[in-house]
């Protein structure tokens, strides 16, 4: 759910009335009654929410909701606000219908991590969320417990876990696994990281390999050449073979992830272990991912359930509409929308306005011309 009952006083007070489709929150435990008692106004029709908005928020737009988010493109109309997933790097056709509504829209991947943006951090927000769920659903998985135990039965000792990608998701993972009692680590090719991993309880693994520029300027890791990802791929299959449970999360935005798991690997495996691909949904980590599914390959459980933040949705509503707000209140004010190049927050997550897609890493992407952009 986009918005939650809490945050509509502060966007009232903000001078914002908020109309909510009846039923909308509903699945993420929120009745309309709640939203009624803070303040909204709810109704039945979602035409009606769109034809009589000023700003759309939603966490999956067109672009990013496959199944029905492009019957939401004709409901859009000129100078209108939309916020929210657009998945801005994925398809180009949809970025342009929206551009031809004459909407104007935001993608909330976009918000620049700096500072100042930090709670507007919606990618952040959700990682946590996936990276938590991702070490439950291993952890239910696997067929052994996590913890160390000493029983009159003997010893157990505890499970083994590596994560892949020290990212906001896998720090959270090493954190999940931990308070879980398993004994974590994890491997990431920007050094920097190392800190992190270890102050949360987790062993950093070192790789000999050389990651010259391994971060770029919004902290995320540059892909590597094939020469590295084969070398990569190398060194970890001997370390995955002595883990239990493998969390896999490294995501390049606006590229398809690196294979970093092959058949091989798993074969070299324990049966019963646990893969769990956080980067399923763009095409997976692990070679034998499914997006969507959960699979069996040489007695190794191959997680590529997608959208993990909707399995705990009262929380990540909770979190996404803190996010959602604080961007809306920082692009309105006055009932004006506030866009200019001076804002490293607006310029860089604005996507379409006045009919073409403006966004300068979007158009840098799709190799955009001034007449490529609208057609």
């Amino acid at each position: 759910m986009a918005l939650v009952p809490a945050s509509i006083p502060n966007l009232a007070k903000a001078g914002f009335g908020v109309i909510i489709e009846s039923g909308a929150g509903i699945g993420a435990g929120y009745p309309d009654a709640d939203y009624v008692a803070k303040g909204a106004r709810t109704v039945a029709d979602r035409a009606e929410v769109f034809k009589t908005s000023d700003v759309i928020v939603q966490v999956l737009c067109a672009g990013s909701n496959d199944k029905t988010g492009m019957a939401d493109i004709p409901l859009l109309h000129r100078d209108q606000i939309l916020i929210g997933f657009l998945r801005p790097l994925g398809g180009l056709e949809t970025l342009q219908a929206i551009a031809a509504t004459g909407a104007t829209a935001f993608s909330v991947e976009l918000v620049p991590r700096i500072t100042r943006a930090q709670n507007m951090d919606v990618l952040s927000s959700m990682a946590t969320i996936c990276g938590y769920k991702a070490v439950l659903l291993a952890a239910d998985t696997l067929p052994r417990i996590f913890p160390m135990l000493t029983t009159a039965a003997g010893t157990i000792t505890p499970a083994r876990v590596f994560i892949i990608g020290a990212g906001v998701a896998g720090l959270q993972a090493i954190a999940t696994a931990r308070r879980l009692g398993a004994v974590a680590s994890a491997y990431d090719l920007r050094p920097a990281v190392k800190e992190q991993v270890q102050s949360l309880g987790g062993r950093f693994v070192e790789l000999p390999l050389e990651t010259k520029d391994a971060e770029d300027s919004r902290g995320y890791a540059r892909p590597q050449d094939d020469t590295f990802y084969q070398r990569q791929r190398e060194l970890l299959g001997r370390v995955l073979a002595e883990n239990d449970v493998v969390i896999s999360a490294a995501v390049i935005p606006g590229r398809k992830p690196p294979i970093l798991v092959t058949r091989e690997m798993v074969m070299k495996m324990a049966p019963g272990s646990v893969i769990a691909d956080l980067a399923a949904e763009q095409g997976g980590n692990c070679e034998l991912t499914r997006s969507g599914e959960v699979v069996v390959e040489h007695g190794v459980k191959v997680i590529g359930t997608i959208n993990l933040a909707s399995k705990v949705p009262y929380h990540a509503s909770q979190m996404y509409s803190r996010n959602i707000s604080a961007l809306l209140l920082h692009l309105v004010k006055d009932g004006k929308l506030q866009v200019t190049q001076d804002d490293a927050i607006a310029s860089q997550t604005l996507v379409t306005h006045r009919g073409e897609i403006v966004n300068k890493l979007v158009r840098e992407f799709f190799k955009l011309t001034d007449t490529a952009a609208s057609s």
